[in-house]
């Protein structure tokens, strides 16, 4: 079978969740299709900034992070007494999600647009846009990686699981990264309630302490704690899939 059958299949079958999932949300609430396109064409792309990342540990091995999380192998994490994990294997899976989730906020930031961003639900929207298009190209690689190795007639599985849990874990953890983005991209107005309501008292203690304004501080604030719990979500995935607890 040539390279273009595979490449072309594989493509193709990509296609259908991003097609399915992505006629979900855009149907129920249709954004401005230009901005809609690039961000998914921006969350498609972000996966060979990862992908170059690794080829550059051929030329540049200590710039592997992974080799980071291997000092940690001995130690374990027990979640039962039948369920061990090494440390390792979490700190990885830390990573992953750390690079993936950045890739996909730094999508939705190059696209960013003022007037398009009217409310929190349009930025989770455009989060969830930016994850289709990163579950786009990374589907791409996953089942042309199974077709030449396997071959065709073991793809259905993956194809099935990929299309449903593995993309759809991409929308949520995304999702929640979307919300406090959009918390953050309102700012201002959010921040005076919150400060009514005295809850911010961080905010305040570090616009004393380093001079910085408090709406960019709680800008930052929120976008860190969107990426945090989207990390964490992320690892969480990949952890129960590890430990083959899929039905989790």
């Amino acid at each position: 079978m040539t390279p273009i059958i595979e490449v072309s299949g594989s493509i193709f079958l990509a296609t259908i969740p991003a097609a399915l999932w992505g006629y979900i949300f855009i149907k129920k609430k249709p954004e401005d299709k230009r901005l809609a396109f690039l961000t998914f064409f921006l969350g498609a792309l972000g996966v060979f900034p990862i992908l170059l990342y690794k080829f550059s540990w051929t030329l540049f091995p200590w710039l592997n992070a992974f080799k980071f999380a291997e000092n940690f192998q001995q130690d374990v994490f027990g979640f039962s007494n039948l369920i061990v994990l090494p440390a390792s294997v979490v700190i990885t899976f830390m990573i992953v999600g750390v690079i993936e989730e950045i890739m996909k906020l730094l999508s939705v930031k190059i696209a960013d647009d003022e007037e398009h961003f009217r409310s929190i639900d349009d930025s989770i929207e455009f989060f969830i846009i930016a994850a289709l298009g990163f579950a786009f190209t990374e589907n791409i690689l996953y089942f042309y990686t199974i077709w030449i190795t396997h071959g065709p007639e073991n793809l259905i599985l993956p194809f099935i699981f990929r299309s449903t849990f593995s993309t759809f874990a991409h929308l949520i953890f995304s999702g929640v990264l979307g919300y406090y983005y959009g918390i953050a991209h309102f700012a201002s107005p959010i921040l005076q309630e919150e400060i009514v309501k005295k809850r911010m008292f961080w905010t305040k203690a570090l616009h004393k302490i380093t001079g910085i304004r408090k709406d960019k501080l709680f800008h930052q604030q929120k976008v860190l704690e969107g990426l945090i719990l989207a990390v964490v979500l992320h690892a969480l995935f990949n952890i129960l899939l590890e430990m083959n607890l899929i039905f989790l």
